[in-house]
């Protein structure tokens, strides 16, 4: 029988403040949780767009990126393949004020970069489009957090 720890958390917080659609991916043999998330913008005027596998389209736009949280001393992965990867306490694990921190700033960054991919589809001149997490930024917000209880790593 499965232990979900944080994962159920992530889950409830994400529900609660992350406006997107998402799913979860736990990589039980890597000791990791990958969370994906999509936005997805009418592309009215068939501008065409190459995508970072180098297919050309006109179609509206559905955009994917990544996060990845993973133990430090265990998980292995690419962080360009991340929009940004979080470590996690390998005997705490993360609290639910983190994560509920965690899934707001998701939602801002989410809602900005829709806002900028619109922008992006109206702008001729605009050469690229991508996410940006502000690392400093988050660290900041983070230290003000008051943590309480802890979830686990989940277990299986």
């Amino acid at each position: 029988m499965s232990k979900y720890g944080f994962l159920s958390v992530i889950e409830e917080e994400m529900d609660k403040h992350f406006a997107y659609d998402y799913a979860m991916d736990w990589d039980k043999k890597n000791h990791a949780v990958e969370l994906t998330f999509v936005l997805e913008a009418q592309n009215a005027s068939g501008v065409e767009t190459i995508d970072d596998q180098g297919e050309v389209s006109s179609e509206d736009i559905v955009f994917e990126d990544y996060v990845l949280f993973y133990n430090p001393a265990k998980s292995t992965f690419d962080a360009d393949d991340y929009l940004v990867t979080i470590p996690y306490d390998p005997k705490k694990g993360l609290s639910r004020e983190f994560l509920a921190y965690f899934a707001q700033t998701l939602n801002e960054i989410a809602t900005q970069g829709l806002d900028d991919l619109m922008d992006f589809l109206s702008d001729e001149t605009a050469i690229d489009f991508g996410l940006d997490w502000d690392a400093d930024a988050f660290e900041k917000g983070r230290a003000d957090l008051v943590e309480g209880k802890f979830y686990p790593y989940p277990r299986y």
